[in-house]
């Protein structure tokens, strides 16, 4: 009875899915279409966390200029820009990488499905000064400030996505950016993700909310902008199969996984209802974000006579610049029903008497003001400049009895120069804590980037310094059932980086060289350690382009990462992932992208993951050993019209006890992937 009441509920969503469709479609009539960004060095800056952006390594930037569009010189045209950068660019049209589209990069394995905790497999240390929580496995689906997008539009432009996926997993997206007037802009963001997943006790439902706006006064002496962000992570857990021998099994019950036996919630049913996602076991992590930067200059006026008008503008020397940031974050572990778990919590966690409902809870206030000044030894190259400023951060820490109030005073100072031939473009940057709870923090990075000509490429190389305090669940006390050390020291990490770009070969290069010392990391679910010794990782990567035959191409990428010998780290020293297909334009008003991606890494120790922390921990028991994985993709564009089709994880086909996709890899131990998926996204934007 319960299976024909869940297929009937699925199909009355199959039905709602398809209305929703009908109405977006009664949405579309105009239609145009955007060029592509080079795709291949942006593609290697940001891959596994790598520091190859020349964007600002923290607080400070370069947002210094606002190159605004003559709304005269074309009847549409869309460009965005980020917070920290001064330099227009356009939206990136291409269709051959699917993950372009969806928050979850190949890189990164999730221990379960869309929108369940994530880890990357390629080392990215954390790099980031004064106060962490330490929650970070949903990271990837939440939006961030420096992320967000100001744009400049010659008309309202709006962009819509809809995907649907196997086990009714749905991803809904919405853009809308346009122009109040040519100098004032507002974008308002929104997207929703959620899937019940393969396994009980695995659904999710993610939703984030960003509005942002950019203003500059007429006679642009003054600039503003705000940033309002909201996101709701949630994620049920489930503690891992009981046992992997029930993935290939002879029992024919199993061949529904959601009938397979899990270690935490093992009554619960998950829901599939698309509308409405109940947390009963897992986690909720709630951020809530305003940011407001207002800057005044002081300079000189100045204009442009051509044959027809009269271009003014503004060339400052000095900025004044002050930014406010309120943050509010919650992480919630939630367990209504941790009865039938008894022996997991005891022997995982400790937990002899369970409560009724087993709740951890922690939230965190903060109040950043910053006041920078800026000036620029050139009026007329406003990327060059100099920066320096000071930062106050107040926090407030609530968890279970513990309320923590405390504060840091960050001085940070910036030098930027893209010379007016645009093929040297420096960076040095620096940020450190002179007094509060993290004095002794600090960033320092230094970032050169050379272009060796239109026909030749790009060469970047750079070198980042951090000392930064432990995350605040490792050294602090909370409710979470962690065993934190108060005494542990600031860890200390150096990374040497560089990028070559050859346009000729049509191939990228990269390299990092990290050196770590103070290591801090949970050696199982509840005890925190550290790696007092210093040890090294050695990461090189190469994105090649080959041409097989007209338009038959085969897109490699390859990632090396050395083993560090004793340290509590295991990583897999090969990651591949490539494309081989057909590119192409067959028809006039068609370009199609279809082929097969495989996607490989080599056995190794894989982090187990802890659910009530929502922490990855340090094991060596158990070998991660997977087949490689197997898609299918035929992705095509008609105008601004974009779909994407796949058939994913092939590689799980088996014959044992029965024809079926059963023959899952694993994310970490007693953690499966998915099976065979299906998934369908289709993606319109569209100029009213």
């Amino acid at each position: 009875m319960l299976h024909k009441f869940e297929a009937s509920r699925l199909m009355l969503q199959f039905k709602s899915s398809h209305i929703f469709l009908l109405i977006i479609l009664l949405l579309i009539q105009q239609h145009d279409s955007f060029g592509q960004m080079p795709g291949m060095m942006r593609r290697m800056q940001n891959m596994g966390g790598s520091s190859g952006g020349m964007r600002s390594a923290g607080g400070g930037g370069d947002s210094l200029s606002f190159e605004k569009r003559n709304f005269a010189a074309d009847s549409v045209n869309v460009q965005f820009r980020y917070l920290d950068t001064s330099k227009y660019q356009s939206f990136d049209s291409s269709i051959d990488d699917f993950y372009k589209r969806v928050p979850l990069k190949p890189w990164l394995v999730n221990i379960g499905y869309n929108g369940n905790p994530t880890k990357s497999i390629l080392f990215s240390p954390m790099r980031g000064i004064g106060w962490d929580a330490g929650f970070h496995a949903l990271d990837p689906f939440a939006f961030t400030l420096h992320e967000t997008r100001f744009m400049n539009t010659t008309k309202p432009y709006t962009e819509l996505g809809y995907l649907i996926g196997s086990k009714a997993e749905q991803q809904i997206s919405i853009l809308h950016t346009q122009n109040i007037s040519p100098d004032w802009n507002a974008v308002a963001q929104y997207r929703l993700i959620t899937a019940p997943g393969t396994f009980n006790s695995q659904n999710s439902s993610h939703n984030n909310i960003r509005i942002n706006s950019d203003f500059t006064s007429k006679n642009r002496r003054y600039h503003a902008y705000l940033i309002i962000l909201s996101n709701s992570l949630q994620s049920a857990e489930n503690g891992g199969i009981q046992d992997e021998s029930f993935l290939i099994n002879e029992n024919p019950a199993y061949n529904d996984r959601f009938n397979i036996p899990t270690n935490l919630a093992p009554s619960i049913y998950s829901s599939r209802n698309f509308f409405k996602v109940n947390l009963l076991t897992g986690n909720k992590y709630t951020n809530r974000t305003l940011l407001y930067r207002h800057q005044f200059d002081f300079g000189k006026k100045d204009s442009v006579i051509t044959d027809s008008t009269v271009v003014r503008f503004y060339l400052p020397r000095l900025r004044l610049e002050h930014t406010v940031e309120s943050s509010n974050h919650s992480f919630l572990y939630l367990d209504v029903q941790p009865g039938g778990a008894s022996s997991f919590y005891n022997t995982y966690y400790g937990i002899g008497q369970l409560p009724d409902t087993v709740r951890f809870s922690m939230t965190n206030k903060s109040l950043k003001n910053d006041f920078s000044f800026i000036q620029f030894p050139d009026a007329k190259n406003l990327l060059q400049y100099f920066k320096a400023g000071v930062s106050l951060i107040n926090y407030r820490n609530l968890s279970g009895s513990n309320d923590d109030l405390f504060a840091n005073m960050l001085l940070h100072g910036e030098y930027r120069n893209l010379t007016r031939n645009k093929k040297w473009d420096m960076l040095l940057y620096g940020e450190f804590i002179a007094v509060g709870r993290d004095i002794g923090n600090y960033n320092l990075k230094a970032n050169l980037q050379r272009s060796l000509g239109s026909k030749i490429g790009t060469l970047q190389l750079g070198a980042e310094n951090v000392n930064r305090s432990p995350s605040y669940i490792y050294n602090n006390a909370t409710a979470f059932p962690i065993k934190f050390k108060s005494t542990i020291s600031d860890e200390n990490i150096s990374n040497l980086f560089g990028v070559l770009f050859l346009k000729k070969l049509n191939i990228s290069l990269q390299f990092n060289y990290y050196l770590i010392s103070n290591y801090t990391y949970l050696k199982n679910f509840t005890e925190v350690d550290q790696y007092n010794t210093v040890f090294q990782i050695l990461r090189a990567g190469v994105l090649k382009e080959i041409k097989l035959y007209r338009n038959f191409k085969w897109t490699t990428e390859v990632f090396l990462q050395s083993i560090p010998g004793n340290a509590p780290i295991h990583l897999p020293s090969v990651f591949t992932r490539n494309r081989i297909g057909y590119e192409g334009r067959p028809f006039r008003n068609l370009y199609l992208a279809s082929g097969v991606e495989l996607r490989y890494h080599n056995a190794y120790y894989a982090d187990g993951y802890s659910p009530l922390t929502g922490q990855f921990y340090y094991q060596s028991s158990v070998k991660i050993s997977n087949r490689p994985d197997i898609h299918l993709y035929n992705n095509f564009r008609i105008r601004s019209f974009t779909g994407f089709v796949r058939l994913e994880n092939l590689n799980t086909i088996t014959q044992q006890y029965g024809f079926g996709f059963k023959q899952n890899n694993f994310a970490a131990p007693l953690y499966p992937t998915p099976g065979l998926v299906f998934r369908m996204g289709i993606f319109w934007n569209f100029v009213n």
